[in-house]
């Protein structure tokens, strides 16, 4: 069962830093370009959907570190969920808009992978925007502008100082010289996140994307 379980305050080395940025509400964003070229080779070997498998890495390194499962508790007090899961969106063309679904989370990729691939073609023609319902709340926000390459992304919550989990957004791929880069976008709260740990999952994913032999 996943839980939501409390920080104890007072061992918590960032006690002093939530609080000042629970009076001081500062969310801030970081936008990098990530290198995916054996990651695109492998999942073309592999035979299995980008999409889903850009989903399981940015799952994977989320689920890595407390920083990025925080929420609070009721009572406003910092938690950590044994487990978060991502939600992603679906394009309809038809009527231009989008689905949020949700997968959870997985640390075997293909179990993973076919599980975004089900759930996406069960609701491929569902056009209600949260077709799986709402309510969850140990989720975090992956979403994709897969026809657009972007070298800066700002998202502005109107008044989300509680919102304490990480939203992470693609960008289409180019191509530079023999290298192919992937813009993403990772939008956090300072009242979780500092700048190390913002940097230290950046460089996992490029890791788990330089060595894709998770994909099988």
């Amino acid at each position: 069962m996943n839980e939501l379980r409390p920080i104890d305050l007072d061992t918590w080395p960032r006690r002093e830093h939530f609080a000042h940025y629970r009076r001081e509400p500062c969310a801030w964003e970081l936008t990098v370009d990530v290198d995916v070229t054996a990651f695109v080779a492998a999942v073309r070997a592999a035979g299995v959907k980008t999409y889903p498998s850009q989903i399981w890495a940015i799952s994977t390194d989320v689920n890595r570190h407390a920083e990025f499962r925080m929420q609070l508790t009721p009572d406003g007090q910092p938690a950590v969920w044994d487990v978060v899961h991502p939600t992603f969106t679906v394009f309809h063309p038809d009527t231009e808009t989008f689905s949020v679904l949700v997968v959870e989370h997985d640390d075997d990729p293909r179990t993973f992978h076919d599980a975004v691939v089900t759930t996406t073609a069960t609701y491929r023609d569902d056009h209600r925007m949260f077709p799986q319902g709402t309510g969850r709340t140990d989720t975090f926000d992956v979403s994709t502008l897969p026809r657009t390459s972007f070298t800066g992304f700002a998202l502005h919550l109107t008044g989300a100082e509680d919102h304490l989990l990480p939203i992470v957004t693609l960008g289409r791929y180019r191509q530079q010289g023999d290298r192919t880069l992937m813009p993403l976008a990772l939008r956090v709260n300072h009242a979780a996140v500092d700048g190390f740990h913002a940097s230290r999952f950046v460089t996992e994913l490029e890791e788990l994307f330089a060595d894709p032999s998770w994909l099988g």
